[in-house]
């Protein structure tokens, strides 16, 4: 609800929940009227004073006989809907080609089957609560749809079209992971190795110990795989557009890095380039069957069969990734090394894996419990010493 009016002699000044100004004031036909741009939509002001401006430009029309009530426009065009704005809201942002298809999808799906039709001014917090309520989606999809119909309409009353956010459910926009993700153990990764086609294994080996995306992989050539140096470039991946499967650089610069690769992986890694990828810089090093690039379902078909075998039914092969961090977080790798292997450009994104390194934490206090052994024993020398 907008603030308290603003007395003044002439007009009327209220202050709107996004910070905004109104001016309104009652002309000489007894009808109030309020600040309107030429096609009729509401026009407000940045500052007080600008408001302060505009009523005395309409005061002086008034004093001179110069007033018309131009505020009343002609016949107004059709409302704005939300699914008209969106459109365009779509397409005046830079984004990249996978976020804009989950952007479409979760218009097309979550946010505009149910709001698309109303007009931007007509939705309420009552609607968007009772929205959100009937979603039925999982607790991530919601938050996103959430996120996004919020983010659309924060940029609606930046310009001007709304007063306000009519978003305003609480924490809406978070979603709590329903299940911690456990990190597969060594004797659980070589098995799964072992069950996968050889042409496969060290895909699934570089995504544990080089905590590698598939999208990464995919994309992976043989002339992005030192192995005189032991390191893998990352520089591009493969991800989903709006025409089908893209090859893209990393979202951030962070994205773009060099990872070492484990010793004991370098005789998997010259063996595959040996027996499974074909000659020349510019080959994939896991070409798909007919050699293009290999499709995520295209591996899930033996990876799946591959998890069972080893125990792990609920091993995506994203959380293989997740593994390798939890790996190179046991080993005492700081936040920083974490995150340039990772090629992840917040600390937030890195402490996940922290948290995960039990066998790390068990070592730290087994050491704990030798401090408070060996030091009683130190001072008595001391004291020994001393005497």
């Amino acid at each position: 609800m907008a603030r308290k009016a603003g007395r003044r002699g002439f007009g009327y000044i209220r202050t709107l929940p996004s910070g905004r100004y109104q001016a309104s004031y009652l002309g000489p036909d007894g009808h109030r009227h309020t600040a309107r741009k030429p096609d009729g939509r509401p026009l407000t002001f940045g500052t007080r004073q600008d408001a302060d401006g505009w009523l005395t430009l309409r005061h002086s029309e008034i004093l001179r006989g110069a007033w018309l009530p131009a505020t009343v426009p002609a016949p107004a065009a059709a409302p704005l809907t939300l699914a008209a704005y969106s459109g365009t809201w779509m397409a005046g942002r830079e984004l990249e080609q996978s976020t804009r298809v989950l952007y479409r999808a979760t218009l097309r799906n979550q946010v505009l089957p149910a709001l698309g039709g109303r007009a931007l001014g007509d939705i309420t917090p009552v609607m968007v609560r009772e929205w959100h309520a009937r979603m039925g989606t999982g607790p991530t999809q919601r938050a996103h749809a959430y996120s996004l119909l919020r983010t659309i309409l924060n940029t609606a009353v930046a310009d001007d079209l709304i007063a306000s956010n009519p978003c305003r459910v609480r924490g809406a926009g978070q979603a709590k992971r329903q299940k911690r993700i456990r990190p597969a153990s060594l004797a659980e990764l070589e098995a799964l190795t072992a069950a996968m086609p050889a042409r496969y294994r060290l895909m699934v080996l570089l995504a544990a110990w080089c905590a590698m995306r598939f999208g990464e992989l995919a994309e992976l050539r043989r002339g992005d795989v030192d192995t005189t140096a032991a390191v893998v470039r990352i520089r591009r991946g493969i991800a989903r557009g709006e025409t089908g499967r893209v090859v893209k650089a990393p979202k951030s610069q962070a994205g773009k890095r060099d990872v070492a690769i484990p010793p004991h992986l370098m005789p998997a890694v010259t063996g595959h380039l040996r027996d499974h990828v074909p000659a020349g810089r510019d080959a994939l090093v896991f070409p798909g069957v007919h050699g293009g690039p290999l499709a995520h379902s295209t591996v899930c078909r033996w990876y799946y069969p591959a998890r069972e075998s080893a125990g792990r039914p609920d091993l995506r092969f994203h959380d293989l990734r997740h593994t390798g961090a939890v790996l190179a977080a046991a080993t005492g790798a700081t936040l920083a090394e974490l995150m340039a292997r990772l090629g992840h450009s917040t600390v937030s994104a890195a402490m996940r894996y922290q948290h995960a390194a039990a066998d790390r934490d068990k070592a730290i206090a087994a050491a704990l419990s030798e401090l408070a052994t060996v030091t009683p024993i130190s001072q008595a020398r001391r004291k020994r010493g001393s005497a």
